[in-house]
């Protein structure tokens, strides 16, 4: 019995069969491509290919993407990967695969993989943020993503950055048409921009390792920065955990800094909420996509 799930990112797309303790069987990666139709060929032949190689076949896909579905329109929307904006991405998935899908933000698919085995499991409340090229979250309660009413919780990367300071400001225009969005901060091209020498991230942490004043500087502006952000989470839902995710939680350094940094900005006298690594790393939004469905449904007839 196995589950498969799907991670559509912007440059691959990741097609894993899994067994019911949660193991890999079968793992597929092929290039994202740029057309809506090529887009959706290339998860049937991942999916096919990772089926092939498990020997086996799932009832039903879950997949993790950009984005979210609107409620209203049953259109994509918010996606990144802006050939999906505007298509009823899931629905032509179905069609593509032949059989029922369901969809959740890569972000969601995150925080629900590490709800369920790993860096949170057998915490009641997981927000799970992803600090890579971009930046998105997302809340798992009781080992479920939490979408929302209107199916866009978790959009973290597009509120502002809180207690901006003077120098913060005019705040810059996010590429969704908003300004000062936390994407702008506190992904690695946010550290990269605010560096300001076309370095990326990971250079900027090594130089800044090596003690140069203008890394250094650059990185405790992103910790703070990344700080602020987290605390208006807290004063919200008050996680059990704070996992990361993306290219930027490989900095150990973030671990021994944030709740330092954290604890004078929410609304308590006790911050002792964990900040830990996602356990799966770049596994955890194929895996959460594969969580989707519990195995019962993921195998049987039922809706």
């Amino acid at each position: 019995m196995i589950r498969i799930g799907v991670d559509f990112g912007g440059t691959k797309i990741e097609a894993a069969a899994l067994d019911a303790e949660g193991r890999f069987v079968a793992r597929v990666r092929v290039p994202t491509p740029k057309d809506y139709e090529a887009g959706l060929e290339a998860v049937l032949a991942a999916v096919t290919e990772a089926e092939h190689q498990a020997a086996d076949r799932a009832s039903r896909i879950g997949v993790g993407g950009p984005g979210s579905v609107s409620p209203a329109s049953g259109l994509m929307r918010n996606a990144n990967s802006t050939q999906l904006n505007g298509r009823p991405f899931p629905k032509d998935l179905a069609r593509v695969l032949g059989r029922p899908v369901r969809y959740a933000n890569d972000a969601n698919c995150l925080a629900l993989s590490e709800a369920v085995d790993g860096a949170g499991a057998g915490e009641a409340v997981v927000f799970a943020a992803i600090l890579g090229t971009g930046c998105g979250a997302g809340l798992a309660v009781n080992g479920r993503p939490l979408e929302g009413r209107n199916l866009f919780a978790g959009e973290w990367g597009h509120m502002p950055l809180p207690w901006s300071e003077a120098d913060e400001t005019p705040a810059p225009t996010c590429w969704c048409g908003r300004k000062g969005c936390l994407e702008l901060y506190v992904s690695g091209s946010g550290l990269a921009r605010d560096h300001g020498q076309r370095l990326t991230g990971e250079a900027i942490i090594a130089a800044a390792r090596a003690g140069d004043p203008a890394a250094a500087a650059a990185f405790a502006r992103y910790q703070d920065r990344l700080a602020r952000g987290l605390a208006v989470v807290c004063d919200i839902v008050d996680p059990d955990i704070i996992v990361l995710g993306g290219g930027m939680s490989n900095v150990q350094e973030l671990y021994a800094a944030l709740p330092g940094l954290i604890a004078p900005r929410v609304f308590s006298d006790v911050f002792t909420t964990p900040i830990r690594p996602a356990a799966h790393g770049d596994s955890s939004g194929v895996r959460g996509a594969a969580w989707l469905w519990p195995l019962d449904d993921a195998q049987g007839d039922g809706a």
